[in-house]
């Protein structure tokens, strides 16, 4: 009995070995693939306001609050600005320049994410269901993509992952949780506060949580033990709600400023406030602020990969059962219950109040880490029940679901770089959606087009020069183009007397009866092209078809 005890033992650890062994080399994988790639990213439409906002609150720190333009600077002062912030100090000690320097930071903010959901994973279903997390998350074209590119959405993703992480381990702990545990929980809050005010929304889920395990405790114990037990929960958190304070405060100066700027900020993203404008959704062009309920559920359906997607509801509906179960320890269940809540609770209240809907699902990239933490859950149980039942068959489950991602895999090489874009073969991928989705709505693609453009002209001997500017007419974020285009080329909207046309391959930007000269391709989807226009007329460069 002994030695059998220790054998089983033996096997554990060694598994418990294998699979943390092999969870670091998933995110030294991702390490390596983004230092070799991550000037394959080109500039979006955010990219040159999000590198000015950094560098202003960098002065406003740097002045002792002096220098004050970064609180009033375009809209962007009701954000936190941690990463762009974050990006412009690292710009000044490493050897790259601005863009890149962001791209970077977005790959090792992006790969600390991955990071925390592998812990998350671990603590709700050990070390296989920690290496599954990890493994499809970081797999995942949605994340991978958006935290190469987007300085507000993926950046939130992680703090939320963060916090998530901490209130896992701080209920799991209940009612004494460590001093770690506190501090992980006010770091998270406060960097996904400071980033943005919707992390409200956790603190909500956190609150219900709390709720359900003092219900759950009033009920196995003696109410008076309950309510000791609560209190002995509550009096840390103080310390650690003022860690969370001053953490948000570092990366959303404005948000502290005035007491109430926290709220005027919520009323503010409450209401839609730019000039509506018409996206491609389901084949149709709607207004943003119109978009039916099913937007959000349907895109997450079509946009994660397929293994992704079986497991991560196969987990959410798993954590609800388990929370029903008045067998299981209160504090097992509130674990998972507060990771559903951040699943579930944002896309609920969407399909509930349709907001203002727009650029895929960039707005949700924060639910992939807990989704990804329940999908590894899901995955162990899975493990566990084939082991009790029919033990050969486990290994050959186990290594089924760390191949899986393979398709993901190939899909986000094919693609490279726009990996946000893709869509799942529910969808038909990329090329069954473009005439029904949006694709590349971040404008990346002009890096490449220039550059291929800049090649072709320099073979033909026409590189513009000072005294020989090349007048370029542009479908597309302006400023990118510029960047990539160089300083001997005139960008303007108008193509009336411009020598070429640079589009994206979009809905909204004209086909031109003009030969094509540069063609960013991926499966059979137009991202940008170049356009000889030389010669021809044309009145505009953009197309709205009728809704």
């Amino acid at each position: 009995m002994h030695h059998e005890l220790r054998k089983r033992g033996t096997g554990e650890r060694t598994t418990e070995r294998i699979c943390d062994g092999l969870a670091v080399t998933v995110l030294v994988v991702v390490a390596a693939v983004t230092a070799l790639t991550f000037r394959d990213y080109g500039l979006g439409w955010d990219d040159f306001t999000h590198a000015e906002y950094g560098g202003l609150l960098l002065h406003l720190l740097q002045s002792g609050f002096r220098d004050q333009r970064a609180l009033g600077f375009v809209n962007l002062y009701a954000y936190g600005g941690g990463f762009d912030m974050l990006a412009a100090a690292l710009s000044h000690v490493l050897p790259l320049d601005i863009w890149e320097t962001r791209r970077l930071t977005g790959a090792l903010v992006g790969i600390l994410g991955i990071a925390a959901t592998w812990r998350i994973g671990r603590r709700l279903g050990g070390p296989f269901a920690g290496l599954v997390a990890a493994i499809l998350l970081a797999t995942c074209p949605l994340y991978y993509g958006h935290m190469l590119i987007n300085p507000k959405d993926a950046p939130f993703a992680v703090a939320m992952a963060i916090f998530l992480l901490g209130l896992v381990r701080l209920f799991q702990e209940y009612p004494q949780p460590s001093a770690a545990s506190f501090t992980l929980a006010g770091l998270g809050l406060g960097l996904a506060l400071g980033t943005r005010i919707l992390a409200g929304l956790s603190v909500a889920a956190a609150l219900v949580t709390l709720i359900f395990i003092l219900i759950a405790e009033w009920r196995r114990l003696d109410p008076s033990l309950a309510r000791q037990r609560l209190a002995h929960f509550l009096l840390p958190l103080l310390p650690a709600a003022v860690f969370a304070y001053c953490v948000m405060a570092l990366v959303w100066p404005w948000g502290v400023i005035h007491p109430l700027n926290p709220i005027k900020a919520l009323i503010y993203f409450s209401h839609f406030f730019e000039k509506p404008w018409r996206e491609m959704f389901a084949g149709t062009p709607i207004l943003v602020p119109d978009m039916p309920r099913n937007y959000v559920p349907q895109l997450l359906a079509l946009k994660l990969p397929e293994n992704f997607l079986v497991l991560a509801i196969g987990g959410l509906a798993g954590a609800l059962i388990v929370v029903t179960r008045k067998s299981i320890a209160p504090a097992r269940r509130a674990a998972l219950l507060v990771l559903a809540l951040a699943a579930l609770f944002p896309v609920a209240l969407t399909v509930m109040t349709r907001p203002a809907m727009y650029n895929g699902i960039r707005h949700f990239v924060f639910v992939l880490p807990p989704l990804a933490a329940l999908g590894g859950w899901a995955a162990a149980g899975v493990i566990d029940w084939l082991r009790q039942r029919w033990r050969v068959a486990a290994p050959v489950a186990a290594i089924a679901i760390l191949l899986a991602p393979l398709p993901a895999v190939i899909d986000m090489v094919q693609v490279h770089p726009y990996q946000y874009v893709n869509f799942n073969h529910i969808a038909g991928g990329i090329g069954g959606a473009k005439d029904r989705y949006m694709l590349d709505y971040w404008g990346l693609a002009f890096k490449q087009a220039a550059a291929e453009l800049k090649a072709k002209l320099a073979a033909r001997g026409e590189t513009p020069s000072a005294d020989h500017l090349l007048r370029m007419a542009v479908c597309g974020p302006h400023r990118p183009a510029q960047v990539e285009l160089g300083p001997n080329v005139s960008i303007s909207w108008d193509p009336k007397g411009a020598d070429f046309a640079m589009t994206l391959g979009t809905y909204y930007c004209r086909t031109l009866d003009a030969p094509v000269i540069v063609d960013i391709e991926r499966d059979g989807v137009t991202f940008a092209r170049v356009y000889d226009i030389r010669g021809k007329t044309f009145s505009s460069l953009l197309t709205i078809p009728a809704p």
